[in-house]
């Protein structure tokens, strides 16, 4: 991009978040030429991304049709869009369009959420944000690819299309929203023969985005696919700190040496007891210091801890282990491990909700030639990031989010008002939706 991005975001209403966002649609390439530009390419982008924010496959459908009797219409007032282009235009004007270029926004966002405070509640050990790793795959055809497929191909002949990315985001034990950050692609690389993977997808991660993350302070979570030491000497490389799962079978080096300095007491060992309803479990600790992660003179040394938790009759009901740079105490053994365990928040709070909680992540709405399929993830991953901010720092979205009894109902309710009525602004939506539940906002004067 010839011109960079330069955020400029002081508060994080939505008014202000669709702004900063169009500003920086704006600055998409343009294949065409000549005066064939009646719709904008801020205007394809917004569209696409009003269907993933309002979780309508019709909404822009609605909107035109709106648009026709009444002179006015939703994707207008609410997201910018000044003339609605079809869906099939929307896909061959964003196709040439590489999702880097709607990358910024995941950085103007972090950085105005970690300016305003709203990051501290999320953090961690050491003070850290956590941010989970995983790889999720969200199209497989046999027929639908593009030039960002990965293939995979069969011993009958046959291949298989697919995408896979990355989807970092912060977390944190306890807290049940994640915030989403920007994605890798697991794609085909310039200049590589050998099929790209999830493993060097998070190098490129890392190293793209670890510096961002170096002040604030980050611990990266993994599970036992991340815990081998080029990945953990990258991730040190950023200034950055890891906890990752680290099982037996994957690191018989690192095991012996617990083994053995387990034999001659050098493994500490620590034991809680907790209630769970009516039950009493006990949560077992080993952790000791400085082991190598693997084989070999040139051999990292890591930190590494086990919890195991039993019910009173013996049942183990939870047994993992972790390696990690971060020194382990008696004190902190328990912290560090639930630190750790909050990696699974990027599969269930991230990644499944957006296939199964209304985003429709693996639905194919499009998947053009080019980067059409990995542009329309990366707006459906700001769709959901949109409403995580709104969930963290609008008071009216979130009491109707407490007062709905579960996301589907808020989004039907969306779906519903946005189909027959139209509203000047988002701030009105959320008014009329208070007073059809009698909720008033708190007064903080």
């Amino acid at each position: 991009m010839s011109h960079p991005f330069k955020p400029r975001m002081n508060s994080l209403t939505f008014d202000n978040l669709v702004s900063q966002f169009r500003e920086l649609l704006a600055r998409f390439p343009d294949k065409r030429t000549g005066n064939n530009t009646i719709h904008s390419m801020e205007d394809a982008a917004l569209g696409a991304f009003s269907v993933f924010f309002t979780q309508s496959p019709s909404f822009l459908a609605f909107q035109r049709s709106m648009q026709e009797t009444r002179g006015q219409n939703n994707a207008q007032t609410l997201f910018g869009v000044g003339q609605i282009p079809c869906d099939n235009h929307i896909r061959a004007l964003l196709d040439a369009v590489a999702p880097a270029y709607a990358l910024p926004m995941f950085a103007t966002i972090f950085e105005a959420l970690r300016e305003l405070g709203y990051l501290e509640s999320f953090r961690s050990i050491n003070g850290d944000l956590l941010i989970p790793l995983d790889g999720t795959q969200y199209h497989t055809s046999k027929s639908i690819h593009c030039a960002q497929c990965n293939q995979t191909r069969h011993r009958n002949g046959q291949i298989t299309y697919s995408h896979t990315m990355i989807t970092p985001v912060i977390a944190a034990p306890g807290q049940s929203a994640v915030i989403a950050l920007e994605p890798e692609f697991i794609t085909p690389q310039d200049g590589h023969d050998k099929q790209d993977c999830e493993n060097a997808a998070a190098k490129r991660w890392i190293r793209r985005y670890g510096p961002r993350y170096r002040e604030p302070g980050a611990t990266v979570l993994g599970d036992d696919l991340y815990s081998r030491q080029p990945l953990c000497e990258a991730i040190l490389e950023q200034g950055l700190n890891f906890i990752l799962v680290c099982k037996p079978d994957s690191h018989k080096t690192l095991y012996e040496w617990v083994a053995g300095l387990e034999s001659a007491g050098g493994v500490q060992k620590l034991v809680k007891k907790r209630r769970r309803g009516k039950k009493i479990e006990i949560d077992t600790y080993r952790f000791v210091n400085r082991v190598p992660l693997r084989d070999g003179d040139d051999a990292m040394e890591v930190n590494w801890c086990e919890l195991t938790s039993t019910c009173a009759d013996g049942i183990v009901t939870y047994k993992n282990a972790f390696a990690t740079n971060h020194e382990i105490t008696g004190h902190n053994v328990a912290e560090l491990v639930d630190a750790g365990r909050a990696r699974w928040k990027v599969e269930n709070e991230n990644n499944n909700t957006l296939k199964t909680k209304g985003y429709h992540l693996s639905h194919n709405f499009g998947h053009g030639r080019q980067h059409l399929s990995t542009l329309l993830a990366t707006l459906n991953l700001l769709a959901f990031l949109f409403h995580t901010v709104l969930g963290l720092t609008d008071s009216k979205y979130q009491l109707i989010r407490q007062k709905l009894p579960t996301r589907k109902t808020f989004f039907d309710d969306i779906r519903a008002l946005t189909r027959y009525l139209c509203f000047e602004t988002w701030d009105s939506l959320l008014d009329f939706m208070m007073r059809g539940l009698k909720l008033e906002v708190p007064d903080t004067g």
